[in-house]
């Protein structure tokens, strides 16, 4: 446990903390700092995670990388960490395209990397997409019109989230949003994650983080029972919106770029 050890003492002086004054924010005796720090002790698992969610790293982190000043953390989605997707295949070996329709969202969190789970979905296959892994989810709500609730938005699984460019449409599936259809708004941060634009502007940007990420799948297609209505002409009043929209993203980027 030799790097946790100094990991702990290094980042507690980084954060301008005593050892009692850390003890006393874990909610721990400052003797159990000094031991952790000098290796004569190991932390539980429980309190690792605490200390990992403090200094905002990842328990992996914490205990095996070596954290100095010259130590830089590896986004999220670089490829470096595993991700466990499952997938079904045809009689052919030809990998299906599941469904995950609205009333299944709950169960796919948990069930996502569960053979047996993504097995019971929906299955089908179009001639188009044969080379790389697809899904397709049901979307819900206005967040993104034109297109309708109750679309099917067809994406292929992204390895790299690096990848990502900004504009691009993406299903997200996370801890604390579920599945979500939005728009990339900003490339990957470390600290604050991914932010993601409805096309509805009545809906405000957020960013998920990167540990809440669970799946990203990028929107190739979509199938919906509704057809695309005409554009109305502009009134005053959605002018006058878009406007307002505009002035905002305008501080957003400024916000964003500091």
């Amino acid at each position: 446990m030799g790097k946790i050890s100094e990991n702990i003492k290094y980042l507690r002086k980084k954060q301008g903390f005593t050892q009692q004054q850390f003890a006393d924010t874990m909610e721990i005796k400052r003797s159990l700092v000094g031991a952790y720090e000098e290796d004569r002790a190991e932390p539980k698992y429980d309190l690792l995670k605490k200390f990992a969610e403090f200094f905002e790293l990842s328990i992996d982190d914490l205990i095996n990388e070596k954290i100095d000043a010259q130590w830089k953390p590896k986004p999220k989605g670089d490829g470096s960490n595993v991700r466990v997707l499952s997938i079904t295949v045809d009689k052919d070996d030809n990998e299906n395209i599941e469904l995950v329709p609205v009333k299944a969202s709950a169960g796919y969190l948990n069930g996502y990397s569960d053979p047996e789970y993504v097995s019971t979905l929906p299955k089908f296959s179009l001639p188009i997409f044969k080379q790389g892994t697809f899904r397709a989810f049901e979307i819900k709500g206005d967040s993104m019109l034109p297109l309708p609730s109750g679309a099917i938005i067809i994406s292929e699984y992204v390895e790299n989230w690096n990848d990502l460019k900004v504009g691009e449409t993406v299903v997200v599936i996370s801890r604390n949003e579920g599945i979500v259809y939005k728009r990339i708004g900003t490339k990957l941060r470390v600290d604050k994650g991914i932010k993601l634009v409805s096309d509805n502007t009545v809906y405000d940007p957020y960013y998920v983080g990167v540990d809440d990420i669970i799946e990203i799948w990028k929107a190739k297609a979509f199938i919906s029972t509704e057809l695309p209505q005409p554009t109305p002409e502009p009134t005053m009043e959605s002018l006058t919106t878009m406007m307002s929209q505009m002035q905002r993203s305008i501080s957003q980027l400024k916000n964003d770029k500091n």
